[in-house]
């Protein structure tokens, strides 16, 4: 096994800048190769791109800015703690980083640049500990001026209250529709306690209401109050239903009272009716929720001798509930997961696959269920299935291979649609919704959908699809054009909207003022050139970051050293321990810890104040900005009348900030 050493060496070896490559035997004299090389006519541009954690991000937040924050390179202005000016950017688009930071898969660590040196900034563990500090502080979220609009969003899970979020900032007044006792959606009903602390939760939601979003729980659109009523008494409506109906096994026998859908047996769970379990108990799915359901069974455990008003497919139907069960008498839940698909391509995150094998739950891949085997009293007494070869690149049956699994209650996990009652003619054939890409519904004006009722999927991506939605609503009700979306469709970093926050915004232009202005250094004899300090322009910079997204093959990675990730503790427990633990896993990191993982980020396509262009320019035209003028992606500019193009700055910035350009 490779020591930490060793993987130093191999980093060293695969990512110090060459200018060379193997088979390159001549080259001009170096003087001829630095100053009249193909980008000698050319100077340094200053290029923002979109980093790809960011643009991994389904809710598409300002990742690499807050990770500046935290380490100390982008600062607030005024007087306002580092922590909390993290929290106001991570919440821009996301107002449930505490959950999220403790729930999210983490495509953003996926895409993260930085596995190209060693390993991925822990993006997750510093966006809890944004999110914990927000509750801890109470910090709130203001609204925006009334602009005498109202809007109906019908339901109140993460898309719902991120859309009520979003709107109130714009000033719209909203009312949230949930027939649920309570707030949260799938993220209460849907996600057990242990992963989504109910506190937490509360928190979280509990400071988007305060903003002043009404609330009518326990009223369902289209029975209690109807379609018409709602689409009088408000101005937009926005869909945000979610998809709590769960999809059932489509093989003979799974109509048996003991089949079930893993949305069920988790929402019994966390309404607090389901207690144990009965017999073993056999998942199919593959994904975050067949997960949730096994490792659920695994820690209420079961009673062999059970009462059959007591079994949990009654309790999950509604039939009855658990009021006192004997604890004493449980025992641990034989659990079996599998899979159509190989454990190692099965959609749950690795770490969650982990730790429910840890857990004791079986998992199997490769097996597709055939028949639910019935019995005479009409439960099904065992799973048929058959084993798979991927072998030639697409499942194929194995002839022969049928074999049973004796089970008493199966749970299917294996996908979602919506329960469009009392408004079934805005459904699709599928039991979802249609929308465009500003999630407008066609020829429907003022309704719109967000989240898992478009298309079932990840928190982040429902939440994201809020954030466009209460965008295009905003467009609607001022009777706008909703224009065209972003390529790289994410909450942007600005440099004017930075500038403006220290009041360094570039001055009034005036095409026919004749008056001298002050213009900076390397300006070509005009004061309409590019400006570095003062002025009326901002100097050489270019935004690409709506259309282009930055690659590692654009950074200079010998600059950044092999450092380890720091990992959040967790107390997964064992199978032996598991039974009853409920407990919260995840550990959030102390700030010494969020801070030292956040230097770990690469501030891909954003300079990040190294100095490296400063220190290597043999001319020295390269310059830091006065602190008193400076600010994040300000930090140094380039004298024109000095600069020979000899590009060393664009071959020594390390986040491919610098571009030679301004000749093209």
């Amino acid at each position: 096994m490779a020591t930490p050493a060793d993987k130093v060496k191999e980093a060293q070896k695969q990512h110090t800048f060459r200018k060379y490559k193997d088979g390159d035997h001549t080259h001009l004299p170096w003087q001829e190769e630095i100053f009249i090389a193909d980008t000698s006519y050319k100077c340094p541009t200053y290029v923002h791109k979109t980093p790809p954690c960011q643009g991994s991000c389904p809710s598409g937040e300002d990742i690499r800015g807050w990770l500046n924050i935290v380490r100390g390179i982008e600062k607030p202005s005024g007087d306002m703690a580092w922590q909390e000016y993290a929290f106001r950017r991570s919440t821009d688009a996301n107002p449930f980083p505490a959950i999220m930071g403790r729930v999210c898969p983490a495509p953003c660590e996926d895409g993260c640049n930085r596995n190209e040196v060693e390993d991925y900034v822990g993006i997750n563990s510093v966006e809890q500990f944004i999110g914990d500090y927000g509750l801890s502080e109470k910090l709130k979220f203001t609204p925006g001026p009334d602009t005498g609009k109202k809007v109906a969003i019908i339901g109140g899970g993460p898309a719902g209250l991120a859309a009520a979020y979003q709107l109130r900032r714009k000033g719209h007044a909203v009312t949230v529709f949930d027939d649920h006792d309570e707030l949260g959606g799938m993220m209460r009903y849907g996600i057990p306690g242990y992963r989504t602390p109910r506190d937490v939760l509360d928190g979280e939601m509990n400071r988007i209401v305060d903003m002043g979003v009404e609330l009518r729980l326990k009223t369902r659109v289209g029975t209690d109050i109807t379609m018409d009523e709602l689409e009088k008494q408000f101005d937009a409506t926005l869909f945000a239903i979610g998809a709590q109906s769960g999809r059932s096994l489509p093989i003979p026998g799974a109509d048996a009272h003991n089949c079930i859908t893993g949305v069920a047996f988790l929402a019994a769970f966390n309404e607090g009716r389901l207690k144990t379990v009965a017999g073993k108990v056999v998942v199919i799915g593959g994904g975050d929720t067949s997960i949730d359901v096994a490792s659920v069974a695994r820690r209420l455990g079961q009673i062999t001798n059970i009462h059959d008003k007591d079994r949990p497919e009654n309790i999950v139907l509604g039939h009855t509930a658990h009021d006192v069960i004997d604890i004493a008498a449980r025992e641990g839940a034989d659990v079996l997961l599998m899979s159509r698909q190989p454990i190692e391509n099965m959609n749950a995150a690795k770490h969650e696959i982990d730790d429910a094998l840890r857990e004791g739950v079986e998992i199997r891949g490769s097996l597709s269920p055939v028949e639910a085997v019935k019995g005479a009293d009409g439960r099904a007494t065992a799973l048929r299935v058959a084993e798979l070869d991927y072998s030639g690149g697409k499942p194929e049956v194995i002839e022969g291979s049928e074999f049973d699994i004796e089970c008493d209650l199966i749970v299917a996990a294996i996908g979602q649609t919506g329960n469009l009652e009392g408004f079934e003619g805005f459904g699709n054939e599928r039991g979802l919704m249609d929308t465009d890409k500003h999630y407008q519904m066609p020829n429907r004006p003022g309704f719109f959908a967000a989240g898992d009722i478009i298309r079932p999927h990840l928190l982040t991506t429902v939440i994201g699809q809020a954030s466009v939605a209460a965008e295009s609503i905003d467009h609607y009700l001022k009777h706008e054009q909703l224009g065209k979306r972003p390529k790289v469709d994410v909450h942007h970093f600005n440099l004017l909207s930075k500038l403006r926050e220290f009041n360094l915004q570039p001055g009034e232009f005036h095409a026919d003022d004749s008056v001298e202005r002050p213009i900076d250094k390397g300006v070509r004899g005009t004061d309409l050139e590019g400006k570095a300090v003062g002025g009326f322009a901002v100097h050489n910079y270019e935004d690409r970051g709506a259309s282009e997204i930055i690659p590692s093959t654009e950074l200079f990675l010998g600059h950044f050293e092999y450092v380890e990730r720091i990992k959040r503790k967790e107390t997964v427990p064992s199978a032996e321990e598991v039974l009853g633990h409920f407990q919260e896993r995840v550990h959030g990191l102390s700030t010494e810890e969020a801070v030292a993982e956040a230097k770990r980020c690469m501030s891909c396509g954003m300079c990040f104040e190294c100095d490296n262009c400063v220190i290597y320019c043999p001319q020295d035209a390269v310059h830091r900005t006065p602190k008193n003028e400076s600010t994040m992606g300000r930090y140094v500019y380039t004298d024109y009348n000095t600069c020979i193009g000899c590009h060393i700055c664009a071959d020594v910035c390390p986040t491919g900030y610098i571009k030679m350009g301004m000749g093209e």
